[in-house]
């Protein structure tokens, strides 16, 4: 068996005498490991960082093995997020949200979403949205998408300003008013096609709105929670660039929010 690819590492573990177990984010063969042959010497280790784009080479006697990657760097991006918490910690937390992914399923939707966040991560004003984005994708990408094209009660496309907790439906601004308290707020630059300069309180609705459902979703049927490291993000986005970042919510959480997944 063999397949040549591109990936986005994940993450790298010493393994034996010098090697190590490599985890890509492939373009076409999805989250993907395999063993680099001095992977955990001088020469290889920068290229094994999270965060890099290789090509890979994978090889093994049967599909089900581990195989064998040989990889060459394309982009060593990981360098450049050493000096910035908000995108070291960002790379933990995507790699994180990558592992809820099935192993060895194609993703490649997913993975054009990664690069695409990568290469603006180190810009907090782009981190922000993109993550919440990436967040939106992965959610589709594992059977719970959103539906944010009508509105639920009215089916007007206009006007969308809610989603319903229950349905994942947006709702538009008069259908919600009277269940606004229970309703998930839509932030502008997720249902616009140009919405690219969202306020801190954007970021903000949009990450709870994420959040809610992630945790309903998949975090809580799996007994799995990525609370510390999607927290750390936010953290470091509210003290390197408080206008990009994050805002701080003021008064009590929707009631759809009480006792869920709820990053503060």
């Amino acid at each position: 068996m063999q397949w040549t690819d591109e990936g986005i590492v994940l993450g790298s573990k010493r393994h034996g005498e010098g090697n190590a177990i490599l985890e890509l984010m492939t373009r076409a063969h999805g989250r993907h490991l395999g063993l680099v042959r001095g992977g955990a010497n001088a020469r290889l280790r920068p290229v094994l960082q999270a965060g890099n784009c290789v090509s890979c080479i994978w090889r093994a006697r049967l599909d089900e093995h581990l195989g064998h990657y040989m990889v060459e760097a394309l982009d060593a991006r990981a360098a450049s997020f050493l000096p910035i918490p908000h995108a070291l910690y960002g790379m933990t937390y995507l790699a994180a949200l990558c592992r809820l992914l099935p192993e060895r399923d194609s993703h490649p939707q997913v993975h054009a979403a990664l690069v695409h966040l990568l290469d603006g991560l180190i810009d907090p004003r782009r981190a922000a949205p993109d993550m919440v984005r990436f967040e939106l994708r992965l959610l589709a990408e594992l059977g719970f998408g959103l539906d944010l094209s009508a509105c639920a009660a009215s089916g007007v496309e206009t006007d969308l300003v809610y989603v319903s907790p229950k349905s994942a439906r947006a709702v538009s601004r008069q259908a919600g008013e009277p269940w606004k308290d229970k309703l998930l707020v839509l932030p502008a630059f997720l249902r616009e096609s140009y919405g690219d300069d969202p306020s801190p309180q954007d970021i903000a609705d949009g990450f709870e709105l994420t959040g809610f459902f992630l945790a309903r979703h998949v975090l809580e049927p799996r007994g799995v929670s990525l609370a510390n490291a999607r927290a750390n993000f936010i953290a470091a986005l509210r003290r390197e660039a408080p206008a990009a970042g994050v805002a701080e919510r003021q008064g009590e959480a929707p009631a759809a929010l009480r006792g869920y997944y709820h990053q503060r």
